[in-house]
């Protein structure tokens, strides 16, 4: 009986023998963030750029400066197609100059992240799915690490499977692993993973953080967005008892909680004990963390971000942020001047999924105004009607000017609690506004 080990060499090829597979007019799935894999990437991108496409459709989220340098070029968009599910500023900046040039060179798919999944095997055909794994154990298993989202979903279902083993990837575990007997190919890199590291906090950050640290009790099972509102918030957290996770982002901020005990997972009543995330961002320290930590399960974003799944977690606390919000209480964290500029991802999922379940808050915390209080993020009405979280799905709304919860609050009861909270050099013409709405 052949070992694993010798499979494993037996689908061991060069980055440019493995995407040789990758057909003209396919469909090629990447893998998210920390996991998209540069030397399959730059394999693809060497193939496009020497005449192996004429049409190749390429399906992801959230690129990664890799991608950047190897496939979301200029000089490939006559042969690639970017489709990207969430924007990253490199998708923003092709984008841009695309359109600078009259071209549109990114064709963004509106999606919520809990349906990536299905969306990436059911209404598009997976020809194949290139990913960073960790490096094999014993059984014959490669683990996700970082990013089981929609890669462990779709890596069930593609046509080929290609893997770039990474020694920096860590092992976690969950729905994460994936066997030798079911890849494709194997190519080995050993590179520093992505990283997403904060800057110091800023004053007015700390000034909003502070106020949702105030509403979370103990016993409380967390969400954290990213950015700097959700790291403060966990900071402030270190005087409390017996609090869980089940969280879209795995990030930096959270281990230290993890370390002292304050996140044990014992209050949790969805997978007691254990830290559930979907995905990962963080610094080099906190991949080791990850790496072959029973306690940390990466699941599907199709389970873990399910509206239904969240809501079964008592005291169920969701934290993200927006762009702008409107006096009716419709969030937009996804455009800005009519054009994508990230994506819905999964705050949807857990504002209805935290509000849902027993004792559940929503938090969307942002800075009253932006461009150095030049220009409002409380707004009359939404500009380009690209709403994130309706209206009826808004719960608290947080600024450095205060606090408000619009659940059961009529539209002009609204409409002042908003004004209320936003900055001062804005309330005159926010209330002029709403009389003209008939709101006040």
């Amino acid at each position: 009986m052949i070992s694993y080990q010798e499979t494993y060499q037996q689908k061991l090829v060069t980055p440019d023998e493995a995407v040789a597979p990758i057909e003209d007019r396919s469909n090629l799935i990447i893998s998210m963030s920390a996991s998209m894999p540069p030397a399959l990437m730059d394999a693809v991108g060497r193939k496009a750029k020497n005449g192996g496409y004429n049409n190749l459709n390429l399906y992801y989220m959230h690129a990664s400066p890799a991608a950047a340098q190897s496939l979301i070029r200029a000089d490939l968009m006559d042969v690639i197609h970017p489709h990207p599910l969430f924007m990253s500023v490199f998708d923003r900046m092709l984008a841009k100059e695309g359109r600078d040039q009259g071209k549109d060179w990114v064709d963004f798919i509106p999606c919520m992240f809990h349906q990536a999944g299905r969306l990436l095997t059911e209404n598009i055909s997976p020809d194949a799915f290139i990913v960073t794994v960790s490096p094999m154990d014993k059984a014959g298993y490669f683990s996700l690490g970082t990013n089981a989202d929609y890669g462990a979903t779709v890596v069930r279902h593609a046509k080929n499977v290609i893997v770039e083993v990474n020694t920096h990837m860590p092992r976690t575990f969950g729905e994460c692993l994936v066997h030798v007997n079911d890849v494709d190919f194997i190519v080995e890199n050993d590179v520093p993973l992505m990283e997403g590291v904060l800057g110091p906090p800023e004053d007015i950050d700390i000034v909003i953080a502070k106020q949702v640290a105030a509403e979370i009790p103990d016993a409380a099972t967390l969400q954290m967005g990213i950015g700097a509102v959700p790291s403060i918030v966990l900071g402030e957290l270190a005087n409390h008892n017996d609090l869980g996770l089940h969280t879209e982002l795995f990030s930096t901020p959270m281990i230290p909680l993890i370390k002292s005990g304050v996140i044990n997972g014992r209050a949790k009543t969805v997978m007691p004990m254990k830290h559930v995330f979907t995905l990962a961002i963080g610094d080099r320290n906190t991949y080791e963390f990850m790496d072959d930590n029973p306690s940390i399960v990466g699941y599907p974003a199709d389970w873990v971000n399910s509206p239904a799944v969240i809501r079964k977690n008592d005291r169920m606390i969701s934290v993200n942020a927006a762009l702008e919000v409107d006096l009716t209480g419709q969030i937009n964290a996804s455009a800005m001047g009519g054009l994508p500029f990230s994506g819905t991802g999964g705050q949807l999922d857990f504002v209805r999924g935290a509000y849902s379940s027993k004792g559940g808050k929503s938090f969307i915390a942002m800075r009253s105004a932006t461009k150095h209080g030049k220009i409002s993020k409380i707004v009359p009405t939404i500009q380009g009607g690209t709403i994130t979280d309706t209206r009826m799905d808004t719960h608290y709304v947080v600024t450095e000017q205060g606090m408000v919860n619009l659940k059961g609050r009529s539209l002009s009861e609204r409409a002042e609690m908003l004004i209320g909270i936003a900055h001062p050099d804005f309330r005159d013409e926010l209330r002029a506004a709403a009389n003209r709405m008939h709101l006040l």
